[in-house]
This record gives C-alpha cells, sequence and structure tokens, in this order.
C-alpha cells in the first residue's frame, strides 16, 4: 500500500470542501485570530491505490509557509507524514526557511505527530480560541479526551537543517 500524492486541483474542492466541514466544521480555519477558506488554498491530495486518503491545505508567505489543515482518511498508512514531506519540499523549493503548523491545547495526538517530524514548539498563545470563537462561534468548547480547548500552539520546523 503505496502513498501517491499529487497537488490539489479545482476538481477536488467539492470533495476537500465536503471533508473540511465534516472535520473541521467549515472550510473557513481560524489560526492566529485570521480566518482562512482553506478550500482556497494550495494543498495536495493523497491517494492509496487512487482513492483519496487525505488532504491538506498551506499557505506560504515570504520565507515561511505555513500548514493550514492536515487530514489523513487512513491513520498508520503514512498519509500525514507523506503530506507534511510534500508541504516541506514545495516550501523549500520555494526558498521557505520554516514550516509553521499552529494546534490546539487538546490535540496531544498532533503535538507528538509534529514533534516526530522534527517540529519544535515555538509560541503558545494563551486564550487564542477563545478569541477565534468569535468570529467561528462553532469551534467547540471541548476537545479530545474532554479537553477544555483554549490556546493555539506553533510549531515550526526549520527547512534550512539537513538539506
Amino acid at each position: 500500500m503505496t502513498v501517491q500524492v499529487r497537488p490539489f486541483t479545482e476538481e477536488d474542492r467539492p470533495w476537500a470542501i465536503e471533508l473540511m466541514r465534516e472535520r473541521w466544521g467549515s472550510e473557513v480555519v481560524i489560526i492566529r485570530g485570521k480566518a482562512r477558506d482553506a478550500s482556497l488554498l494550495e494543498g495536495f491530495v493523497a491517494e492509496i491505490e487512487g482513492e483519496p486518503a487525505g488532504l491538506t491545505a498551506y499557505e506560504t508567505r515570504g520565507a515561511e509557509s505555513e500548514l493550514v489543515t492536515l487530514d489523513s482518511l487512513q491513520e498508520g498508512a503514512g498519509v500525514g507524514s507523506t503530506l507534511v514531506a510534500a508541504v516541506a519540499n514545495a516550501a523549500w523549493r520555494q526558498e521557505c526557511r520554516r514550516l509553521l503548523v499552529v494546534t490546539t491545547n487538546d490535540n496531544v495526538r498532533a503535538l507528538g505527530f509534529y514533534q516526530r517530524r522534527g517540529f519544535v514548539l515555538t509560541a503558545l498563545r494563551k486564550g487564542a480560541v477563545d478569541k477565534s470563537r468569535r468570529i467561528k462561534p462553532e469551534i467547540p468548547e471541548l476537545g479530545y479526551d474532554d479537553i477544555p480547548i483554549r490556546d493555539e500552539l506553533e510549531l515550526s520546523l526549520d527547512l534550512r537543517a539537513g538539506r
């Protein structure tokens, strides 16, 4: 079972919007108090045997690229790792110095996932999710394992290391 990755295209948009609404409540994602329509960003689709197995959306600004969404439909198959590597490679080719990702305080699985792939914690924004709820009220109060969702945690991957 090999994971293939290809660029996200306009033809993928209806499927991506449906997935984002299912996983994130909508295609609008709030990070650092800024709303972004993740379905309009660049991204990659992972496929296994020709079937969609994951999706990522990212945004590049100057010397930084930010992983905005990451969804694996087949956990443990390497989908998430392959998508992160695709974004990191695209960012590196665009001469970005680092790849950022923001998650919430309840998402301990994501924190472990990113740190195992070389990301390091770079910021804690206390109360950021409470502010984000003013823009996107459907953000739940409780997250994984009934942990209150309050804070944003930023992680960064140095794209210059080992290149």
